[in-house]
């Protein structure tokens, strides 16, 4: 998990759409929203869920690893960025790739758009414009440490099991300390996600992937 991050609380969401307005007014996607709503249990519960890029710390971007062109970068604080529009070649691989299903292919662009935590306001400090304007917090930006702070009891699920595959990620989601079952095999607590179990593991991992090195370069 990154140091400073957005942190989704389903249970906070209202459906508003307030984050897709405001995301849709930034000047690098004027127009786009690069958030959206799902609705888990859609003619059943009003429950909404906002969903933005993971940004995937173990594995490092799959979909940043599958893109031949070589589009999309990873920065040093690790922010997946959005593909880079003079290299992304639009054939989709990065929108398979992605167990969590964010990566979109503009279809009249022909360019993949995806969030990338509004690294033009995140690398000053700021705060992605989705969290700003949250009237309820289902959005927080900050440390996990200042999250805590904040709302007491709560826990922070940041790796997702897929098949045999744990995905850490840059960003995580609050759930509820009643949610969390203690103990586990491994020490590993176990979360319940939209009332399924998820595994909570160890984020500090490392991994591969192109990243940017803070100089303006790659490694």
């Amino acid at each position: 998990m990154m140091g400073r991050t957005i942190f989704i609380d389903p249970g906070r969401c209202i459906g508003c759409q307030a984050c897709v307005s405001a995301c849709r007014e930034c000047d690098s996607h004027r127009g786009k929203s690069m958030i959206h709503l799902d609705y888990p249990d859609e003619g059943h519960s009003v429950a909404s869920l906002p969903t933005v890029c993971m940004h995937c710390e173990d594995p490092v971007a799959p979909c940043a690893e599958v893109c031949p062109a070589d589009a999309i970068l990873v920065t040093a604080d690790g922010v997946v960025q959005q593909a880079d529009t003079t290299r992304c070649i639009g054939c989709a691989n990065c929108v398979n790739a992605c167990p969590f299903g964010v990566p979109k292919i503009d279809l009249q662009a022909k360019l993949q758009m995806k969030c990338n935590l509004c690294y033009d306001r995140t690398a000053y400090g700021l705060a992605p414009m989705c969290a700003t304007v949250c009237p309820t917090g289902a959005l927080f930006y900050g440390t996990v440490e200042e999250l805590r702070a904040e709302r007491p009891g709560v826990q922070v699920a940041d790796s997702f099991t897929f098949g045999d595959v744990v995905v850490s990620t840059g960003v995580a989601m609050v759930v509820p300390a009643d949610k969390v079952q203690w103990p586990v095999p491994g020490g590993l607590p176990i979360v319940e996600v939209n009332g399924k179990a998820v595994n909570e593991a160890n984020s500090g991992k490392g991994g591969g992937g192109r990243r940017v090195d803070g100089k303006g370069g790659t490694r």
